[in-house]
């Protein structure tokens, strides 16, 4: 019996973490670092210092279905944390748990959601009038390059792997043949 009143007792402790984590989530996304068509981002989550003395660290737990959390990253005592491969376009949930060291955890937060927003395509034009487009992602990660004047007919124009750096520079080889010409980036599967 001993052992169930102080598993209850640390349990009606570690609720009022959970209270207090449920309204510290909300409204933590700082930000989100966007990257080429088609690659991944990430958001940085914050939440406040739990003031139970027995936890010992904390959890974000998260998912493209509210309520459903398919993933959990373990972030030891810290207070903030960052997600990343996020998909740009899909909404995704998150929750933070408090953890003993015997590896109890808390009720989560109350949830927040996040869109990772569309992200930016860095283009540049050289001193020599080349048009070069910068492709973020994972390394080792094939991306295809299309181009199109009217946004009605995409073309494909060219292909990238990227390295261990996991950026690649793409020149379009023929962009001088066109007045003006827009670009999307979009992972080869």
């Amino acid at each position: 019996m001993a052992h169930s009143h102080r598993l209850s007792s640390w349990s009606s402790r570690l609720l009022g973490t959970t209270t207090l984590l449920g309204g510290i989530l909300l409204l933590s996304l700082l930000h989100y670092s966007s990257q080429a068509f088609g690659a991944t981002q990430s958001v940085s989550l914050v939440w406040d210092k739990s003031p139970t003395p027995t936890v010992t660290g904390y959890h974000v737990h998260y998912g493209v279905v509210s309520g459903t959390y398919a993933n959990s990253v373990a972030v030891g005592n810290v207070t903030t944390n960052s997600i990343a491969g996020l998909i740009s376009g899909v909404t995704y949930f998150f929750v933070v748990t408090a953890s003993t060291e015997d590896g109890l955890e808390s009720d989560p937060s109350n949830e927040i959601s996040f869109e990772a927003g569309p992200p930016s395509l860095p283009i540049r034009i050289t001193t020599n009038k080349k048009i070069v487009v910068t492709v973020n992602g994972a390394a080792g990660q094939n991306f295809d390059i299309l181009a199109t004047q009217n946004f009605a007919v995409w073309t494909l124009i060219g292909m990238v792997t990227l390295g261990v750096t996991g950026t690649m520079d793409f020149i379009d080889p023929d962009a001088a043949s066109f007045p003006g010409r827009f670009y999307r980036v979009q992972p080869r599967l």
